[in-house]
């Protein structure tokens, strides 16, 4: 069994408010020494929300980083201290004015392992009350229900094209079993 990288120091490059950077020194097992670059973030929620027709609710966001407008499954940042199930229902209030009352757990991933510690948990929320909680940075999204029949082709076409929303929905394509309701 090879066995794991040792850490011998480590040096904070930048400090922000939504990621951190460090430079580590690792040694590997055969004694060579070199440097891995790594993105702290901190864990998330995806989150496949469904609503009393079997709709899929995606929002469709702009997103910077890559110059465009995204179609994703709702999503954010576990707050320190929150549970993750507590984070779904705080971040489909903010981003799509829902509260589920049924939330399953459909696993979970690292999104970016090679440099980052995030760690999604993938949900499924069902059950939907409208219940909206202001927060900043969501005036701009667009709320967007969609048949779940579309969602594999929705993939395929590459309308839905980040990692998150792909492995969030796999995830629920695949959980379910076949000819299950999809409520």
């Amino acid at each position: 069994m090879v066995e794991p990288e040792k850490k011998l120091a480590t040096q904070r490059v930048y400090d922000g408010r939504g990621v951190n950077v460090r430079v580590d020194t690792v040694e590997s097992a055969a004694g060579r020494e070199t440097t891995r670059e790594v993105v702290e973030h901190s864990d998330g929620v995806a989150v496949v929300v469904l609503d009393e027709g079997g709709n899929v609710l995606l929002v469709r966001q702009y997103r910077h980083a890559v110059g465009r407008f995204l179609l994703e499954v709702p999503a954010g940042g576990i707050d320190p201290g929150e549970a993750p199930v507590d984070s779904v229902r705080r971040e489909l209030q903010e981003e799509i004015g829902y509260l589920p009352r049924t939330i399953d757990k459909l696993g979970g991933f690292y999104p970016i392992p090679g440099y980052g510690t995030e760690y999604l948990h993938c949900f499924l929320a069902t059950d939907l009350v409208a219940s909206r909680l202001v927060a900043e940075d969501t005036d701009s999204i667009e709320l967007v229900r969609l048949s779940s029949q579309c969602i594999p082709g929705l993939i395929a076409s590459v309308e839905i094209c980040d990692a998150k929303s792909i492995a969030a929905l796999l995830l629920f394509v695949l959980v379910r079993e076949p000819g299950q309701d999809s409520r």
